[in-house]
């Protein structure tokens, strides 16, 4: 696949770095702010973790929201969703402390403004992990995968995103897949850019009612995707590789083929992953963690895409890179 896009990293900043590990982050937007969720811990091998919520007007001051723990539980992966009425949703999973039979919950919180969010709901089904959730036509899908030596993934759907049943109640089995971006096209088509560490990634696409999934392989071992639409109807994700260094990097996605195409590399490196995407004022905007520069911290890239016998996308003049802060 050889695309005429040009994506240029215009800035990268540090975000947030108050606990000694800072990772795990996902971001929209939503009534003119950027937020943000992400996990602070000792460390990533912490059992310990809490999460928390920040908001910014700019993506460069930024402060906090709110925070969730659990004594019983370590809470992980946090991801945000906009409700159809305009609410956050943000949906995480709990490690078990001291599992008896049950190892891992999924939970569900809800917010109008921010300061105040629901109690935890629990969602799906115990023992599977619900990676992230999309909302089309007033619809919530996501996908779990199994925690432990069942290895599979499954569709779920809600009408109120707190009542989660199956759509398929084997999405895809073999090949150890987890983690995965889900996104619907204009045309009601679902992607889905699915891991399947250490084998190779899977690009599967759908039409109502999603029962009925084509999956190509994409040829690259990928961890922790994303995906977004951009303008004029190419696809773009941002994931983490594995070669030659672990690494954050945007791709574009041949939604026919399955094929991914690298077009710009992030700052990162060592403990990195976890990257959120979105398109706003004309830009890309990734949030991810990484360790490249000595603790683990949250990092924010702005990044311009255009065609390269174009100008950028933004109609107005792209300024040289910043050195990251």
């Amino acid at each position: 696949m050889a695309s005429s896009l040009v994506m240029e990293v215009i800035e990268t900043r540090r975000i947030w770095e108050h606990a000694p590990h800072n990772a795990l982050p996902d971001m929209l937007w939503q009534a003119n702010r950027m937020w943000c969720v992400l996990r602070e811990a000792e460390s990533g091998e912490s059992t310990h973790g809490l999460l928390r919520v920040i908001k910014s007007a700019d993506g460069m001051t930024w402060e906090s929201m709110a925070e969730f723990k659990s004594d019983v539980e370590d809470l992980r992966d946090p991801c945000l969703s906009l409700t159809p009425d305009g609410r956050l949703m943000l949906v995480a999973t709990g490690v078990r402390l001291h599992p008896k039979t049950q190892t891992h919950q999924s939970y569900v919180w809800f917010t109008k403004d921010g300061f105040i969010w629901s109690n935890p709901i629990p969602v799906a089904d115990s023992n599977y992990w619900l990676w992230r959730v999309t909302w089309q036509k007033n619809i919530c899908y996501g996908i779990g995968y199994a925690c432990g030596p069942q290895k599979n993934t499954r569709l779920y759907r809600s009408r109120d995103g707190r009542e989660f049943q199956p759509v398929m109640e084997t999405l895809v089995a073999g090949g150890e897949p987890s983690e995965a971006a889900l996104i619907f096209q204009p045309d009601q088509k679902a992607l889905c850019l699915l891991q399947r560490n250490p084998f190779t990634g899977l690009l599967g696409t759908a039409m109502p009612p999603y029962r009925d999934w084509q999956w190509q392989d994409t040829k690259m071992c990928i961890n922790d995707p994303q995906l977004c639409p951009l303008p004029g109807g190419k696809m773009a994700t941002a994931l983490r590789l594995h070669t030659p260094a672990d690494r954050i990097t945007l791709c574009l996605v041949d939604t026919k083929t399955g094929q991914l195409e690298e077009c710009a590399g992030l700052p990162s490196g060592g403990d990195t992953g976890h990257p959120g995407l979105i398109w706003h004022q004309d830009f890309l905007w990734v949030v991810y963690h990484s360790s490249h520069a000595e603790k683990t911290a949250v990092y924010l890239s702005k990044i311009s895409a255009h065609d390269s016998a174009l100008e950028p996308i933004a109609s107005r003049r792209v300024p040289r890179p910043r050195k990251m802060q």
